[in-house]
């Protein structure tokens, strides 16, 4: 149950969000001067939060809510689940491959930066022409994909500073033309599998939230799950730098913790209970220890325990690869990629033949 719920005043729930208290259950192992403390109100507000907290705990336990089993799932029965879930295509067949056929629903995918760079080439945290948001933008339209093509026909919600929507309608014309290849490369029926898709019905399928604070990227995730029942057919959510705002005026470390932490298991909630795919671009920063500069993942150690999935991108020579760092399914791989006008496609020629899922 979350704080937001709670019967008492919307600057209260706001702070209470904001400290990184999102859930119910945050409240009771804490006391009421830590409440206080970290919320900056009196004592007598964080006695009667946790008062109306307990109440409303109390309340869930009495109409037994607060204990429902669904009852146990075997191991074969989440195989087979397993095998028929939708991935997403990357427009890049060896970078497919290596993830198992694409991006898998159900599971949260960070992908990141390379630590094997040199310091000079960092810029604002990233490193130019990597293509970690292409990536984003390609899966956002990629997503959208019929079924007829093997697509999962879904829609996307892009979390971000910013957009390049004219990148994103690029990748779209692109997308098209692909799809009419395949269509005439598999010689089926003109009226069965006609492409009746044009470039504005890939932009208007991408829902877009812009955020400016840590505050504001919190409000937003704590939103999706509402949007997204209204919305069923969301099958990706980006977020383009999961990062980038907190990284900055941040002083007290465990509360930066416990807000991603809550942040983390929404995102893994929402992933399993719509069957949609997280993917979280993130960003390398710089830590100077024994006299030089060096990279690190942006949020530390902590983090790297909050996705199911972590693809690393890195340069070797001329040719930008995708690594496969963290995965339960698939094994340790590495794969070229390329970043063209048409978006993301296979190192070996941009004019190859996208593969459809």
């Amino acid at each position: 149950m979350e704080v937001s719920s709670l019967p008492i005043s919307a600057s209260l729930r706001a702070k209470l969000i904001s400290g990184g208290y999102t859930s119910i259950s945050s409240l009771f192992s804490v006391s009421h001067s830590d409440v206080a403390r970290d919320l900056k109100i009196s004592e007598n507000q964080a006695l009667e939060i946790l008062r109306v907290a307990s109440r409303r705990r109390g309340s869930e336990r009495s109409n037994g809510t607060s204990s429902i089993v669904n009852g146990a799932q075997s191991a074969w029965e989440m195989l087979n689940e397993e095998k028929l879930l939708g991935r997403i295509t990357t427009s890049c067949s060896e970078l497919d491959d290596i993830l198992g056929g694409g991006i898998s629903c159900k599971e949260v995918t960070e992908i990141v930066l390379s630590m094997k760079i040199n310091y000079l080439l960092i810029v604002s945290g990233g490193v130019p022409g990597i293509g970690k948001t292409q990536l984003g933008i390609q899966l956002a339209v990629n997503v959208q994909i019929p079924m007829d093509y093997g697509g999962l026909q879904g829609k996307a919600v892009y979390i971000e500073g910013s957009f390049m929507v004219e990148r994103a309608l690029q990748i779209a014309e692109a997308c098209l033309e692909d799809m009419r290849e395949y269509h005439g490369f598999l010689k089926r029926d003109l009226q069965a599998c006609q492409v009746n898709m044009h470039p504005k019905d890939f932009l208007e399928n991408i829902f877009y939230f812009r955020v400016c604070s840590y505050t504001e990227q919190i409000a937003v995730v704590n939103y999706l799950e509402k949007f997204i029942s209204e919305h069923k057919d969301v099958k990706v959510v980006i977020i383009d730098s999961i990062t980038f705002h907190f990284r900055q005026d941040f002083d007290d470390m465990a509360l930066r913790t416990r807000l991603l932490g809550g942040m983390a298991l929404k995102l893994m909630k929402l992933a399993k209970k719509f069957t949609l795919a997280v993917i979280l671009l993130n960003q390398v920063t710089t830590k100077y220890t024994e006299g030089q500069y060096q990279l690190t993942l942006a949020l530390g150690d902590s983090w790297s325990h909050a996705c199911t999935n972590r693809v690393i991108l890195y340069w070797n020579g001329n040719e930008r690869y995708a690594y496969i760092d963290k995965s339960p399914s698939v094994r340790s791989a590495a794969a070229a990629y390329s970043v063209t006008g048409r978006g993301i496609r296979s190192s070996v020629s941009n004019c190859k033949r996208v593969k459809m899922m």
